[in-house]
């Protein structure tokens, strides 16, 4: 068990501090998430995210380890893990919401898409929780998927901003999957350094707290800003460089900025690299769902304890 929350740190003072706008309700909640679990007060943070039941069906995210099927699992999880959060859908948290109440910070992810759906130009998301869900749950934050790139990106941008007024009035944080998809993108594209930074900054116009996106590849996509990044030397050469560079797009690092974990792997030791370039790029954490929950509870287990270690600078 993770106890009770750190003690407020210098850390976590100046991380707040970069929300300059926000009501003290709002800030409460977003030091919950940064004061909470093994890395309390760190400033940095690991999020379980479990949505992928409604992005890719029952199966193909739990039969791996059947024990996750049930909602439980995954709150006892981040919770025996010592994570910052746990992330999921309506359903998700309602099944446990009683039973753990209190012991872990919670996240309401507001929309949600599914593998079946044909439009994968005009990707978008349905709306299937709200603010008054997150606050009914005891939620700390809501959460809220954006497709930049799609040809229904412009819809997405606006439901946001309009649930994130909400959300900030009532006192709860905003944090946003930024995944760029569909329109003219390429597969390369959804990950190429450009283009994910530019995802990144789009959520931090959008009044994100809390920005999630993919590890970015060093390609780029877009040939204007290819331009601009030959001419002005900005490093792409490796992982390091680029988280910096997202960092960095993400108002000059006062927003905070969590990189997804990717699908399930069996090369631990890549993934334990990806993490210290996410550390020393000055990146604040992960969102890691499948990487952990499709293992076995002893070696998600383990490989939680690796990652925090990693980014508490001990391995």
């Amino acid at each position: 068990m993770t106890g009770p929350a750190s003690p407020i740190t210098d850390r976590v003072r100046q991380i707040l501090g970069n929300y300059e706008s926000d009501n003290p309700g709002t800030k409460a909640s977003l030091a919950r998430l940064l004061l909470h679990g093994r890395l309390g007060g760190s400033g940095r943070m690991v999020i379980l995210p479990v949505d992928q039941g409604f992005e890719h069906g029952p199966a193909r995210s739990f039969a791996a380890n059947p024990p996750a099927y049930d909602p439980h699992y995954h709150f006892q999880l981040a919770i025996d893990a010592g994570l910052s959060a746990y992330a999921a859908p309506l359903g998700m948290l309602e099944a446990g919401a009683d039973s753990f109440a209190g012991q872990i910070p919670t996240i309401l992810k507001v929309n949600s898409a599914n593998s079946l759906a044909r439009d994968k130009q005009g990707a978008s998301q349905a709306m299937t929780g709200n603010v008054a869900d997150a606050l009914r749950l005891g939620c700390s934050a809501i959460g809220f998927t954006i497709y930049p790139g799609s040809d229904s990106a412009y819809g997405m941008f606006e439901d946001l901003r309009d649930l994130a007024a909400e959300a900030k009035a009532c006192g709860l944080a905003v944090v946003v999957w930024s995944y760029p998809r569909g329109g003219d993108l390429s597969t390369k594209g959804e990950t190429a350094l450009d283009v994910i930074a530019y995802g990144a900054h789009m959520a931090a116009l959008l009044g994100a707290h809390i920005i999630k996106v993919k590890l970015p590849t060093g390609e780029l996509e877009q040939e204007a800003a290819r331009k601009i990044y030959e001419k002005h030397l900005i490093p792409l050469g490796t992982l390091r460089d680029r988280v910096a560079h997202v960092v960095q797009s993400c108002f000059h690092g006062r927003r905070i900025v969590i990189f997804s974990g990717g699908a399930a792997t069996v090369d631990e030791a890549a993934l334990y690299d990806d993490i210290r370039a996410i550390r020393d790029g000055g990146g604040f954490g992960s969102i890691i769902g499948r990487n952990t929950f499709q293992r076995p509870r002893d070696k998600a287990l383990a490989m939680l304890d690796t990652i925090i270690r990693i980014y508490q600078g001990q391995a």
